[in-house]
């Protein structure tokens, strides 16, 4: 039986208010990308594991159509690691670079859940204006 006292529940109640109040882990939904994010993050996926800013230009630029700055990227990739969508590792120094290290990138499991809601979210929004975006292209 439920005490009178203030403060006193049975521990399956306890569980459950608990767990109606949201306490538990919660698998959360995957960040939306912004379009430029969408572009680094889809020639990192093109380029691999071994990507660095330099190449996400040249993707970008071949690809994309658009002229990017080196530090526009890097400022991308920054924010994308912090996000925990990215991740980077220092290279080995190379003679091609005076001896400097490149840090390479590469997308995490969360970015590659990011990419593919993104992705899927304009295939939604596309659908059906084939006839209309073929005539734009």
């Amino acid at each position: 039986m439920f005490s009178r006292r203030r403060g006193v529940y049975p521990v399956d109640l306890l569980i459950y208010i608990v767990d109606i109040n949201g306490l538990m882990p919660r698998t959360q939904p995957p960040p939306v990308l912004g379009e430029f994010e969408q572009m680094v993050m889809l020639a990192l996926l093109r380029l691999g594991p071994d990507a660095y800013g330099a190449a996400v230009c040249g993707e970008i630029e071949k690809r994309g159509g658009r002229g990017v700055s080196v530090s526009a990227v890097h400022t991308t990739l920054e924010r994308l690691e912090q996000k925990g969508l990215v991740k980077s590792r220092v290279g080995d120094p190379t003679p091609q670079r005076g001896g400097k290290r490149k840090r390479h990138f590469e997308v995490a499991a969360l970015g590659l859940k990011a990419v593919q809601a993104s992705y899927r979210s304009i295939r939604n929004m596309a659908d059906g204006l084939e006839d209309l975006l073929g005539e734009l292209a």
